[in-house]
């Protein structure tokens, strides 16, 4: 089958786009408002874009909380979604008013970065301090904005419990890491293989 994303005529009950592009990581994102009221919830467009600097990127459809308050702060933090952790993830993706505490509402513990005045999961494997480079508004082809905002940070400090470390590395069958599949589906990446690259 074919079809032009103009019309989005696919024929089937649901838009594929998002089970076409997939897994996608999550984006468990933390922050803090300019009134001091905390904010956590996770974005399924979110990825690492960079390693040198260690640059990461979250877009929200529209201006969310999580947008508004790395606007306001330009700070955040990135919680790894490991699969022990994934229920409270999803309760955390509830919408509530602003200033509604989903760390609390999650029942998980908010603990204040080290480098950065965010709040992160304190029960997560692993956690991305970041403070915000940039945010832009994606234009479509015809030139107009998009109903996105994309949210770039630089990672400043990295936390990781010892958990999940084998062997000099982080081991990804033990961490169990969650990611996003198209419509409500997730999958989890405990089946992990090794692949080098060919020397030619």
């Amino acid at each position: 089958m074919f079809y032009p994303t103009d019309t989005n005529k696919h024929g089937l009950a649901h838009d594929p786009f998002k089970a076409i592009v997939s897994p996608r990581p999550i984006g468990w994102i933390g922050s803090k408002g300019k009134d001091g009221s905390i904010n956590l919830a996770p974005y399924s467009f979110f990825n690492a874009i960079s390693d040198r600097p260690k640059l990461v990127m979250f877009s929200s459809a529209g201006r969310k909380h999580s947008q508004r308050n790395a606007a306001e702060t330009g700070e955040f933090t990135c919680n790894f979604v490991s699969r022990n952790l994934v229920e409270k993830m999803n309760v955390s993706s509830a919408t509530v008013p602003y200033g509604v505490d989903e760390f609390a509402l999650s029942g998980l513990t908010a603990r204040r970065g080290e480098l950065v005045d965010a709040p992160y999961v304190a029960e997560a494997f692993a956690v991305l301090e970041c403070k915000v480079t940039e945010i832009i508004e994606p234009k479509s082809l015809s030139g107009e904005p998009s109903e996105n905002v994309m949210v770039f940070g630089q990672v400043i400090g990295i936390h990781i419990d010892e958990a999940i470390v084998r062997n000099g590395r982080l081991d990804m069958a033990l961490a169990r890491p969650v990611a996003r599949m198209g419509y409500m589906d997730y999958s989890e990446g405990s089946e992990v293989f090794e692949m080098f690259r060919p020397k030619v």
